[in-house]
């Protein structure tokens, strides 16, 4: 029975590892490590939802205690690098003034979140279904009582929302971007007169 669900649910469970840690091998080991754990936790699966719901909040639990187990790199102030060496690979950690990708990525995922939150409700459902759980279109219109064609058409209807949505935020942001700069630039012609 094991190797049955094993092979039905693997791969949608590696997807979740995946798209959560970003590494190959680690989204191994962690579907290896869920796998592990159904056989501990299958007696407190109640029937309540479908089993493949079920097997989903217990990846995504497990990847994220594993995430907060991980440390993040100590990087001490004082260790910059010298722009000339040529012989250092250069660790963005360490190169203070540049820009924070880390918090790009970070601010990206919030306005992702905030896109997909404004989606009116049947764009959300059809959304989230395939593009974050992972479903395909026949499960979905099994899910939602609809036809497959519906739900692909609902579903490229949410992502083009979805893209005029991003379009008006880098629209939003070039726009305070020049605004900015704009206000900055007096200020340093006042300065040279001085």
């Amino acid at each position: 029975m094991f190797e049955y669900l094993y092979r039905l649910h693997s791969q949608r469970v590696y997807a979740v590892c995946l798209r959560m840690v970003g590494n190959t091998t680690e989204a191994e080991d962690l579907t290896q490590d869920i796998f592990l754990l159904l056989i501990r936790k299958i007696y407190a699966f109640r029937g309540e939802s479908a089993f493949s719901t079920w097997l989903h909040r217990l990846a995504v639990n497990l990847v994220l205690m594993s995430l907060r187990k991980k440390s993040l790199p100590i990087v001490s102030i004082e260790a910059t690098l010298d722009p000339d060496d040529e012989t250092v690979s250069p660790d963005p950690a360490s190169m203070i003034g540049a820009a924070d990708l880390l918090l790009e990525g970070s601010l990206d995922r919030i306005n992702l979140e905030r896109s997909i939150a404004q989606l009116p409700v049947g764009y959300l459902r059809v959304f989230v279904l395939p593009d974050i759980h992972g479903y395909e279109h026949k499960e979905i219109a099994g899910i939602l009582g609809r036809s497959v064609d519906d739900s692909k058409s609902q579903l490229h209807k949410a992502r083009t929302r979805l893209r005029e949505q991003f379009r008006e935020q880098q629209r939003d942001r070039a726009r305070d971007e020049r605004l900015a700069a704009a206000r900055m630039r007096p200020r340093s012609s006042e300065a040279s007169l001085l």
